[in-house]
């Protein structure tokens, strides 16, 4: 079946583009689009899509308005936020509402492709032209000195499993080149992002990025 999706930017011609794009493979299906975050939670409400693609600076209920609020759901779709090079604040705060992964608007359709269907299998996703830039911001926010010297406490199997991780991988693929279980990769992952101190598998890969050039 196809991944489902929903597209939510106030740019209706960048949606068409992203919209093509998606779909030119075949296994993603554009459910809806919404063009600000109101239109949005109703169309994540009614489709149940697997991943959502989110502007932040939309008119009315914005971006994050709509991560808050979507948060509350039983099952909230995999969803990635979609920005420029121009990073603001609300980087670390989305992180915090549940991001799974930043792509930029621009990205290259194998890429934006891989990035949906990873998602949906559990992943998380980040641009890597973006890595660079977000670090400063979330260092002091969400992920600190302390909690970059908490990947020093991991066991070596924790660091396998958070480097793949942070490859985007999702739990199946981190399993196939480990040779574990499925189950078992998803107690190594709560286990790594408890002792990270983070919320989620960006967090965790930003940290780790950020950490490794000096260690």
């Amino acid at each position: 079946m196809a991944v489902r999706v929903v597209l939510a930017d106030d740019e209706q011609l960048l949606r068409h583009g992203l919209r093509v794009l998606l779909e030119a493979g075949g296994r993603i299906e554009v459910v809806a689009e919404a063009g600000d975050g109101a239109s949005a939670i109703e169309a994540v409400r009614a489709h149940r899509p697997d991943v959502l693609l989110l502007d932040v600076q939309m008119p009315g209920v914005d971006g994050l308005e709509a991560l808050r609020r979507l948060a509350t759901l039983p099952s909230p779709p995999a969803t990635a936020v979609l920005t420029t090079f121009d990073l603001d604040d609300y980087v670390a705060t989305a992180l915090e509402l549940g991001a799974q992964g930043f792509l930029l608007k621009d990205a290259e359709p194998e890429m934006l492709e891989h990035a949906v269907l990873d998602l949906a299998a559990g992943g998380a996703v980040l641009d890597p032209r973006i890595t660079a830039r977000l670090l400063p911001k979330l260092r002091g926010a969400s992920i600190g000195l302390g909690r970059a010297r908490a990947v020093s406490t991991l066991s070596g199997r924790e660091r396998q499993v958070l480097e793949l991780l942070a490859d985007g991988k999702p739990n199946a693929a981190i399993a196939a080149v480990l040779g574990l279980t499925e189950a078992t990769v998803k107690s190594y992952v709560s286990t790594v992002l408890t002792k990270l101190g983070v919320q989620n598998r960006v967090q965790a890969a930003l940290l780790l990025h950020g950490v490794t050039p000096s260690t």
